[in-house]
């Protein structure tokens, strides 16, 4: 039994194998894990920076006398949007009427003569005084102190001072805005070139960007032809990763089977050998047996034999057993068998997988000239792109509109400098103004209390009344000032009212309620250079405030335009000729398989000849039937020791000697017939058994491997071909993605970055902001509360000198018998003096 487990191992991984090889791969159907997804491309963005960031005035404790000033002017200019006296200024400005401009500035009017009778009445009452003051006609101080006079006094001062308080508000807000403006001016100023610089470029880039984004078309394509270098080795290395368990158990179970081949092989030759010898020696025991019965026989057959007839019935039965000259012969299979194996399976195992192995390699040159066409396709940009930036509509009008925005970029620079430099000249006037009125302030608080102060000592026998004067001083010092700068203070309020009050009423507030967008779209408003269908030579009028709204939004530029009928994005982006080009060249990928033979002629001459041997029909049975019988009926050993002691029980020598060396002859034939007949048929059995378990099996899982492998070998170039097919899909499907992300990219790029309208809108806002918050709210708090300043300094004039008179000292009159006298100053009450 010792070569048993030899043969049954290899049987067992051959049964294994064959299970495994029958179950058909199937991990290709619908799986493209092996390409993965593709990579995530990063362009450049090819759009120039005209995105404007909207400017916002921040919020501050100034927007409610903005509000304030707001509300004043809608008062002041009642009268909606001049859109007739508008149109006449803009096409024809010499027919523009001197009426009609009155009265639409009916409010400015109105305001114009007040600042007028200001400009009349405050210098000249200032010069009467002074005059007066000049002639000693006007009124000198108080003559005498009573109850009245004291509440008249009292009057005076709070009413100086409540007005004094509001030119100090009205100072400090005038500072402040005045301040603002001049903060404001210069980014304003320089805001503006920037606008207009992207509005520029709103269409003149475009060409040049959209030609910069069919450049890019570069980026997928490098990913693609890189893909492609290594599209022939992946394919053959999937190919090989999914028919690998397949073809490996396949491999392996043709290992077993050569294995169990040979084996069989070697039992069956071992077979025939012992066979060959068995009935050989069994015709020498044959005669030695039948030699030494009739010598037994004989002998225990003489009358002298006592307690003889048992040992002469076994006598009787020293023949053969087992007679192996009626199995059944081997001669005939052995033949059939003769030099097989003639291959050595494991050497043809190895060489097949190796062969099987090389398969990307093998792939990537059966491949090189397919490989080579697609690179040629691939490196070809489609038509589409190469037109994008050529078939852009309005070449000339995209001219004519660079040409004119620059032109009015190049005026407007030596403009803006003067506005610049006027702006500097009236924050210095405005600055030195509210200084004015700063010291008028200043002059009627350090007078009040001076006054105060003097009138708090009069009941001070040392009282001089020095205090009172210089508080009187002081206060007509700030009456002086305020009659002297009253003439250029309600000029500069007037000249910075009509501006800034024209500017907030004709132009923010018609262009916040959007009435400035209605007259520009309406027709024949604008003269033909500012008509921006005229301009960019469009077929169809474009509404600007639809326009300003749509870019708002973030419409792209061919919406707002209305260039979809000249310029279809998508014609331009369009891959399917491109990709027809790769779907048709794909398919050509190709790898032969020829070359895995899987099981070589020799190895299937061993195979068909291990078949058509017969080994599975041979008559084991009979074999195990002459082998379960003896080789010889008597126990020949068993025999020999009764010999041995029936020759000690004999009566007679002679006969004694006989049996003994019967006996001893007995134990020689068992030693050199017996014994070695019995070794041949234990050593027949072991191999018999193990044919007869293994022969039946092997000659069907033959029949099968067999099948396998030519089913195998037939169906590998159909496995093969729809594995192709599917990577080929896949990896159609993962380069096309590059181009996905491209025309995604390329969309996105030029709907909202390179043909957006939005710094058409953006400027828009920006000017709207600049124009209205940052320069004319400021500009406007800034006249508003200087002129507050200038119309308070009225009342703060005329209680001035009301109080001024006041400060002064008081003279009182004594009683006396025979005269009047004054006492400059309070004389305490003497209660000795007799009048």
């Amino acid at each position: 039994m010792a070569r048993a487990p030899g043969l049954l191992a290899p049987l067992l991984g051959l049964g294994l194998g064959l299970m495994l090889a029958l179950s058909l791969p199937g991990s290709w159907a619908a799986d493209c894990g092996s390409l993965g997804p593709a990579a995530h491309l990063n362009f450049v963005p090819a759009a120039r920076s005209r995105w404007l960031a909207p400017r916002v005035r921040a919020p501050g404790p100034l927007d409610h006398l903005y509000g304030t000033v707001r509300s004043f002017l809608s008062a002041v200019q009642l009268n909606p949007f001049p859109t007739e006296l508008v149109r006449a200024l803009l096409n024809e400005p010499a027919s523009v009427k001197v009426d009609e401009v009155v009265r639409y500035e009916a409010g400015y009017v109105v305001c114009a003569v007040i600042a007028g009778l200001y400009l009349l009445v405050v210098p000249t009452a200032g010069l009467c005084f002074w005059c007066c003051r000049g002639h000693r006609r006007c009124r000198g101080p108080a003559k005498m102190e009573h109850k009245e006079l004291a509440c008249e006094r009292g009057t005076f001062m709070t009413f100086l001072l409540l007005t004094t308080l509001v030119l100090l508000i009205g100072v400090v807000c005038a500072f402040v805005t005045n301040q603002r403006v001049h903060e404001q001016t210069g980014p304003s100023a320089e805001a503006v070139p920037q606008m207009l610089l992207s509005l520029r470029g709103l269409v003149s880039d475009v060409p040049q960007e959209l030609q910069a984004v069919a450049q890019q078309f570069s980026l997928p394509q490098e990913h693609v032809l890189k893909d492609l270098d290594d599209i022939a080795t992946s394919l053959g290395s999937t190919i090989h990763s999914q028919l690998r368990s397949t073809v490996y158990d396949t491999l392996a179970s043709l290992r077993s089977l050569g294995q169990a081949l040979q084996v069989s092989v070697d039992h069956l030759r071992a077979l025939n050998t012992t066979l060959l010898e068995l009935q050989d020696r069994q015709q020498d025991l044959k005669r030695a047996l039948s030699v030494c019965r009739e010598r037994l026989r004989d002998l225990l057959q003489e009358p002298g034999c006592r307690g003889c007839a048992e040992s002469l019935r076994q006598a009787g039965d020293l023949e053969l057993g087992a007679d192996f000259s009626q199995v059944t012969r081997v001669d005939d299979v052995l033949h059939r068998l003769k030099g097989v194996p003639e291959a050595n399976f494991s050497s043809m195992v190895q060489e097949e997988n190796n062969t099987f192995n090389a398969l990307p390699l093998l792939a990537s040159l059966q491949m090189a000239d397919v490989v080579k066409e697609l690179k040629k396709a691939v490196a070809q940009q489609p038509r589409g792109l190469k037109t994008l930036a050529k078939a852009f509509p309005n070449w000339e009008a995209a001219y004519r509109w660079s040409q004119a925005l620059e032109k009015v970029e190049n005026s407007s620079r030596p403009y803006l400098k003067e506005v610049q430099r006027y702006e500097k000249y009236r924050w210095i006037v405005g600055c030195v103004l509210c200084s004015v009125v700063l010291l008028v302030v200043v002059c009627n608080l350090v007078g009040l209390n001076l006054g105060i102060w003097g009138l708090s000592t009069r009941q001070d026998p040392s009282h001089s009344g020095a205090k009172g004067r210089a508080g009187a001083r002081v206060l007509n010092v700030g009456v002086c000032l305020s009659c002297l700068f009253a003439a250029p203070l309600i000029l500069l309020v007037f000249s910075t009212f009509l501006v800034g009050g024209n500017v907030q009423t004709l132009v923010c507030r018609s262009w916040e309620s959007g009435e400035l967008y209605e007259f520009a779209d309406a027709p024949g408003n604008l003269p033909s250079s500012m008509n921006l269908s005229h301009l960019l030579g469009l077929k169809k009028n474009v509404s600007i405030l639809l326009a300003y709204q749509q870019c708002r939004e973030g419409a792209a530029l061919w919406r707002v335009l209305q260039l979809n009928d000249s310029y279809d994005l998508e014609k331009y982006l369009d891959m399917s000729q491109y990709t027809a080009s790769l779907e048709q060249e794909l398919p050509n990928l190709k790898v032969d398989l020829e070359s895995v033979d899987l099981l070589s002629p020799a190895g299937h001459r061993d195979l068909q000849a291990l078949q058509s041997s017969g080994l599975g029909g041979l008559q084991y049975p009979g074999f195990l039937l002459q082998i379960q019988k003896p080789v010889v009926n008597t126990n020949v050993e068993k025999l020999a020791q009764e010999l041995e002691e029936l020759a000690q029980t004999q009566g007679s020598s002679v006969l004694g000697k006989q049996l003994q060396e019967e006996a001893h002859r007995l134990r020689n034939l068992y030693q050199e017939k017996v014994l070695p007949q019995q070794s041949l048929v234990a050593k027949l059995n072991v191999t018999v058994r193990v044919l007869a378990s293994s022969a039946p099996k092997l000659q069907l899982e033959t029949s099968r491997v067999m099948d396998r492998v030519t089913h195998l070998k037939g169906e590998l170039p159909a496995w093969a071909t729809r594995i192709l097919r599917n990577e080929s899909e896949c990896f159609l499907t993962r380069e096309m993605g590059y181009f996905s992300q491209y025309t995604a990219w390329v969309r996105e790029e030029v709907t909202q970055h390179i043909a957006t309208c939005q710094p058409l809108s953006g400027a828009l806002d920006n000017s709207r902001v600049i124009l209205c918050d940052m320069m004319a709210d400021p500009w406007n708090a800034f006249w508003f509360c200087l002129g507050c300043c200038a119309f308070f300094l009225v009342p703060s004039v005329i209680f001035a000198m009301k109080t001024s008179k006041h400060c002064h000292p008081v003279w009182k009159r004594l009683s006396s018998s025979s005269s009047e006298e004054t006492q400059l100053f309070h004389i305490p009450r003497v209660t000795s003096l007799k009048l």
